[in-house]
């Protein structure tokens, strides 16, 4: 299998095939993923959550994530792998923008980062960055590192005004140079519309089905999430909790180890 590369990402858009991608934080699950024929995989700033246990994703710090990058690099032989840049890890200077995305890159080993933002904000790093031959994909709705601009976790793009923003937002960054556009959180109609303005892949989450692609957590789609947009395809965390429940069984009635977990 030919390793996914970013023009190849892009034209699957124009090919009329879906893209899937997922977030994963590690190299098992980074190789289990890659394997299975995923397109991209996010190592995502939500880390700071879903492997931290941390209320927001504001206080993850790059080398916190590089590392986490540097794992799911090593265990994706195939796909796309896109490196979220933290929070005020780009936010400072282009230079600090360029300098940050850099070290995903040449030390991380990913292919791209995300950044979170309109281009009005976020516009001049993302010309840096992509001034340094590293290319970049937006992020428009919900973008988790505004949360407390935002009042909290909420849908975006319900209103008139928010909604033909988010449209002249999409096309700027297409614009710009970016190779694609995650839409979080949007009415399903406007993430729709947005798709079919733009000639780069929308990828959406909760975004409805009228996208370029989708993207979900790994552990959401395995038992963990609890999300309106989310899916529990297997139950992996009821099979783990069940394991574990009968190790401290064995454990403790003297069940196990048995000889044959025994050396002779």
């Amino acid at each position: 299998m030919a390793r996914m590369t970013v023009p190849r990402f892009v034209a699957k858009k124009a090919a009329g095939e879906k893209l899937a991608l997922l977030t994963a934080y590690d190299f098992p699950f980074a190789l289990i993923i890659d394997e299975a024929g995923i397109d991209a995989i996010l190592v995502g700033d939500s880390c700071a959550m879903t492997v931290m246990g941390r209320e927001t994703t504001l206080g993850i710090t790059v080398d916190e994530l590089l590392h986490h990058t540097k794992t799911v690099a090593a265990g994706a032989s195939n796909c796309l792998v896109i490196a979220d840049l933290p929070f005020m890890s780009y936010q400072i200077s282009p230079e600090e923008a360029v300098r940050n995305a850099g070290r995903f890159v040449a030390e991380g080993g990913a292919h791209c980062v995300k950044l979170e933002g309109p281009p009005r904000r976020i516009g001049r790093a993302i010309h840096a960055i992509l001034d340094a031959d590293i290319p970049v994909m937006g992020h428009l709705g919900l973008t988790p590192q505004s949360i407390h601009q935002f009042g909290g976790f909420k849908v975006q793009g319900r209103d008139k005004a928010a909604r033909e923003q988010m449209k002249l937002d999409a096309l700027e960054l297409e614009k710009i140079g970016c190779f694609g556009v995650v839409l979080e959180c949007v009415p399903p109609d406007l993430a729709q519309e947005i798709s079919a303005s733009l000639s780069i892949p929308v990828i959406g989450i909760g975004a409805g089905s009228g996208c370029d692609g989708q993207i979900l957590v790994i552990y959401d789609i395995l038992g963990w999430g609890k999300t309106r947009f989310s899916k529990t395809f297997a139950d992996v965390r009821g099979l783990l909790s069940s394991a574990v429940g009968d190790y401290i069984r064995e454990v403790k009635s003297e069940t196990f180890p048995a000889k044959e977990h025994e050396y002779q």
